[in-house]
This record gives structure tokens, sequence and C-alpha cells, in this order.
């Protein structure tokens, strides 16, 4: 192997058996590092394939620094820290790593970790120069139509939303003191790959705006001619003109915004650009600048020989375009199941046509009954996989003393009662895809095992001699939030980094209200056609009633009360829904949990209270072992199948 690793670690016997592991593998390793100094030397001098990095090291800046450089460098890294608080686990996160690896490991977990590191950081840059050669042979044919102005420009915004998330985006030309209405179009996404177009007329109509107000508004959007954006108050900012400010945030309600300027197209004075605008106030940053620099030559040559073509500003509030360049078929047959048109769903289902044709594993998280089943079956349906099994899994469902054998199988004899052999849910899947529903309720023993599966892609049934390779497709959904779960030590932090390579959040009804309707209408026409009943639809009240609600139980809990309304409708139309009071009494953390905790977890929490009070101390006068009664050595095997480290009595 001709690769090279650094290994910045402060503690010296881990570094040199770090590296002789490394070694032993045949990788080289280019140098040892115990500080961000000298880690970034080295960087700099030795140029390395990829870092194993600590997070706290020699020297007051920390790993996570060094990650932030290394992720701006492209060098592929991995975290090698026993140290899970919430707050430093997320502020890792954000720096993207390519692993996370928990000590103490197994020097076979060091080699796996590496291999998903180079696959995924290979695959990444493969995925964008793909996706980018794409949009440029996308360009390609669009200017080889015979259409208007509208219908292309039209296309790039479809070709461009892969690339540049936007709910609302604008094109035309904008200078000094004036914004030229002509071949000016503007784009609202209302549904996925569908947008409502119109020009400058109709969205002075939209908008109650003077043309020369709504000129006023578009000139300030463009500040000069690099790339630039504005996201959450830095955009509130540049909305402080009244005019930008009724258009951009009261009508469409815009967070953010990616300008785009075009510099070589010009006409007195006037560049052309686009704007995208987005409702999520964090929507753009670095690599949207990045990305519009490398494709801004492209799309500049694309532009002006669409600008050849002559075109006449439309003055309609939407534009009809010919069926052939609407959504794609297949992606709206696949969502038909999932109903609402919200801009947090549509952003789901961008996500989902993006992950969803290679194998990369997705963890889908999200509130109790906010359709994540749903959004795994869509994942499936539209990849690869899509004719082989899809197997699901219950985790919160299986028995604990039971679970190992549901998952992995077992031969005949393996235990009392194993009257024959039984092929696991990994082994029924293989070739196709597994889904772990509710894998945070997963006890921790069995996170270790479900770890070595996911790296090593193998299985051995209990009481088996061999191991059997198995090549599945994961798929992992929780409603808990598993970063807290790993700083409070539920879940183990090197599975949540193998599990959360492509995380996927879904919104909460009350966070998408305006789907309520749609749901409604949906849920009607479904528990009409069951039951035999012609119900039409809810009064004005009793929308108003829906609209008001919170929702704790989602779209589920939605389901359940129009069920029932339409079985106590007296007449066509549902005139009483009773909906439960709110909840107003604080709930404890066991409530909102919703379940009870094991034992497993009251012993651990148990253990972790004493070694608070023993600040740490486990042997000795007044130690956690005397206090708990416990030989010394009891306590640490204890602590180490419970996966109590020291930093959480620290």
């Amino acid at each position: 192997m001709n690769q090279k690793i650094l290994i910045v670690e402060d503690q010296f016997i881990e570094a040199n058996h770090l590296r002789l592991m490394l070694q032993r593998a045949g990788y080289g390793v280019c140098g040892i590092a115990r500080s961000v100094d000298q880690a970034e030397e080295l960087v700099e001098s030795e140029k390395p394939n990829l870092v194993l990095l600590d997070i706290f090291l020699t020297g007051k800046r920390t790993g996570i620094e060094l990650a932030e450089k290394l992720r701006d460098s492209n060098i592929p890294f991995i975290y090698l820290s026993a140290n899970s608080n919430e707050e430093v686990l997320n502020a890792a996160k954000a720096t993207h790593p390519n692993g996370f690896l928990v000590k103490p490991f197994r020097e076979k977990d060091l080699l796996v970790a590496l291999q998903i590191a180079e696959y995924h950081h290979e695959n990444g840059l493969e995925s964008r120069l793909r996706k980018e050669s794409f949009f440029q042979k996308q360009l390609t044919e669009i200017n080889s139509e015979k259409a208007g102005w509208e219908q292309k420009l039209l296309k790039v915004a479809q070709a461009l939303q892969p690339l540049i998330p936007f709910d609302y985006m604008v094109a035309g030309y904008s200078g000094e003191g004036k914004f030229m209405s002509n071949n000016a179009l503007f784009f609202l996404r209302i549904g996925f790959n569908e947008y409502q177009v119109t020009g400058m007329e109709g969205l002075q109509m939209v908008a109650n705006l003077k043309m020369d107000e709504l000129s006023s508004s578009q000139t300030k959007t463009v500040v000069g001619p690099e790339v630039t954006f504005f996201n959450g108050a830095s955009f509130k900012k540049l909305c402080s003109v009244p005019s930008m400010r009724k258009v951009i945030a009261d009508t469409f309600h815009m967070n953010a915004v990616l300008i785009f300027p075009l510099p070589e197209i010009s006409d007195e004075g006037k560049i052309f650009f686009f704007s995208f605008y987005s409702r999520r106030n964090d929507t753009y940053a670095e690599e949207h600048v990045a990305l519009c620099n490398r494709i801004q030559s492209v799309l500049t040559k694309s532009v002006q020989n669409m600008l050849k073509v002559e075109t006449v500003p439309p003055s309609e509030i939407d534009i009809a375009f010919p069926p052939e360049i609407s959504s794609q078929s297949q992606s709206v047959t696949i969502f038909d199941g999932i109903v609402g048109q919200s801009h947090l769903l549509l952003n789901v289902f961008d996500l989902i046509n993006q992950v969803a044709p290679g194998d990369t594993s997705v963890l889908i998280t999200g509130e109790s009954g906010t359709g994540k089943e749903r959004i795994a079956d869509s994942i499936h349906a539209l990849s690869s996989r899509k004719g082989k099994p899809f197997v699901k899994v219950n985790c919160a469902a299986l028995p604990v003393n039971l679970i190992e054998s549901e998952l992995f199988g077992h031969e005949k004899g393996a235990f009392t009662g194993a009257t024959e052999r039984r092929v696991g849910r990994f082994e029924q899947a293989d070739t196709g895809t597994i889904f772990l529903d509710e894998i945070g309720d997963m006890p921790l023993e069995m996170q270790v095992k479900l770890l070595r599966v996911l790296q090593e892609k193998e299985i051995e049934r209990i009481g088996g001699k061999s191991t059997i390779k198995v090549n599945i497709r994961i798929i992992a959904a929780t409603n808990r939030n598993l970063e807290k779960e790993v700083a409070e030590g539920r879940f183990r932090l090197d599975l949540y980094y193998r599990l959360n390579v492509f995380p996927l959040q879904l919104p909460s009804l009350s966070e998408r209200k305006e789907d309520i309707p749609s749901l409604v209408d949906h849920f009607i026409r479904y528990y009409s056609r069951k039951t035999g009943r012609k119900i039409s639809g809810v009064s004005d009240r009793v929308m108003k009633n829906l609209l008001a609600y919170d929702w704790p139980g989602n779209i589920r809990e939605l389901e359940n009360l129009i069920e029932r309304s339409v079985l106590l409708a007296k007449g066509l139309v549902i005139e009483d829904a009773t909906l439960p009071l709110m909840r107003t009494k604080k709930t404890t953390s066991q409530e909102e949990d919703g379940r009870m905790k094991t034992i497993f977890e009251n012993e651990r929490d148990h253990i972790i209270a004493v070694l608070k009070k023993c600040n740490g101390r486990i042997r000795g006068a007044f130690g956690a072992a005397e206090i708990l009664d416990i030989p010394p050595t009891t306590l640490g095997s204890k602590m180490k199948k419970l996966g109590i480290k020291r930093e959480f009595v620290s």
C-alpha cells in the first residue's frame, strides 16, 4: 500500500501502538504529532493521505481545530477518542469526519475503519464529479432543444436543484440602480421538480408593489461580481429594504440566499445573475460557493446560447409548460404514497433522490409518527436493489434474550429450545436492504455485535462454526436523539458514526402544517373507501382546529383522528373532530423516553451516581467499590460491560 497516514495522538504509548498496527497491515506512517502545531507542520511537509486524529492533544488547541483545516484541504480523517461528551460530539460532527474509533479498539476495527474512510472519501469525490458531469450533459441537451428562453431556463432550474437546493430562484440582469425586467424570470418551487414560474408583471401582482419598487428590491440582491451567500441574521439585514422584505421575506418566507453572478454576461454594465433563496436559515455554505465557481464557466456558455433565442417576458403568474418538462415520472410515482408539498418535505424528497441509487447507509431520524418507515420504503424502491429482499426489523419489539438469534440466526441445538436451524434477518436480507427501525432501543451488548457485522459484512449464527458473508444495504431509523444517547452512554459512538453516513431528518407535522389539508383529504378518501361511506371533507371550524393543534403524535395521530371521525360522522362533512387537550404538565425524562428503563440501564445509572459521589475513585476507603459492597475487580468488569468510562463521572 502507498497510503501515508499521519498519527495525531498525545499519548506516546498509544501512538506507537497505532504505528505498529498500521505497519503490520502494510500502511505507511509519515509521522506522529502530539499537538496541533506539530500536526500542521507535518501535514504541510508530508501531505498525508489520511489522518488518525485524537480530539484532546498537548497544548490549548484541540483536534477539532485541525479537523477543520483537514476538511478544507480535502484530507480524510478519523477521530480517535474515548470521550463522548455531548458538546464535544456536536463539535466533532460539524467537521464531517470520515470515521470515529472509540478507545480501546481492536486492530481489525482500525483496518475496517480505514477502508470505510477511504471508500467514502473516494466515492464522495466521485459522486460530486458525477453529479457535476451530469449537470454539464443536461445543459448541452437543453441548449440543443428547440424551445423558448422560459422553457429552457425552467429546465436549467430543475437541473440545478440537486446541486444547489432552493425554494425560490431569480434569474436576470442587475446592476447599479436598475433591475432589467427583460428576460427576468422567477421560479417558486411548489412540488418535487415542479415550479411556479412568473415574470416581473406576475411577481408585481403577487407582491402588490409598483414596478420601480420591485426593481429596487431585486437590485439589492446582487452585491458584486463574486459568488456570496447570506444566512439567518445576515439575510435579515440584507432584507432591510422594505420592498425586498415584502417580496422575499413576507411573501415567500425566505431566510437565506446564495447569489451567483455570471460576470461575463453583461449588458450596458448590468451583470446576469442567479439568486437562490431557501426557507431554511442555514442552507448555504462555502461548499456552495466552491461549486458555483466550478460550474460558472459551463453555465455562462449555456446562458449565453439561451439569450440568443428571441424572448418575450411572461406577464401571467403561471407559465404552462408541456408535460415533457414536468417532474420525473419515476420519482413522482415513488413519492405518491407520501402526502404533502411543504418545503421541508420537498427537501426530504431531494435527499431521498440523491442517496437512493447508491449503497450508502442511511440514518432516518424524527419524532414518532412522522413516517420513517414510509421513507425507508421509498429509498429501497428507488435503489438498484428494489427487486431484492427488503427486510424490516423493529429493534424495540425484539426480546433482549432473543435479539441475537432473531438478527443473526442459530443452529439446531445451539441453546435450549433451538430445535431447528433458524435463518436470521441479516441472512434473509442478503443482496437486498435491511431496515433497522428504532435502532436507538438496541441494548449496548448487541450494539457491539451489530457494529462488527456492519463493518465486516459477515455474520455467524449462534452455535455456528463458520462465518457467512452478507451483501446488504443498511437503513436505520430512530425517534431518539442519538447524540444525547451517546453522551449519556446508552449508544456507542462508533456505531453512531457507522450508521450516520447519510442522515435524513424528518420534520414533525407541527413544522409542516401547510400539509395538513392534503393529509386530511388523503385520509378521508382512504377511510371512506375502506368503510363504504361517502365523506367529502371537514368543516371550516374543524380544519381551523386541526391547524391550531400541535400534533405530538404527528401523522399517525392525525390518521387515527380522521379514521375515528369518518366512522362517527353523521353527514357527508365531518362537523366534529375531538382533539385531546394539550398537555401542560412537565414530563420527566423517563416519560419523554416513552419506556421503562431496562435492568442494565438502572444498574448503570446507579453505578455512575455512586462514582460521581466518589469523584471517580474506585478503590480504597470511601471508594465506589466499598460503597457498592463489591470487589474493585468486579466493579471494573461491570463498568466495562455497561460501557461506563471515566469521562461520564468527571
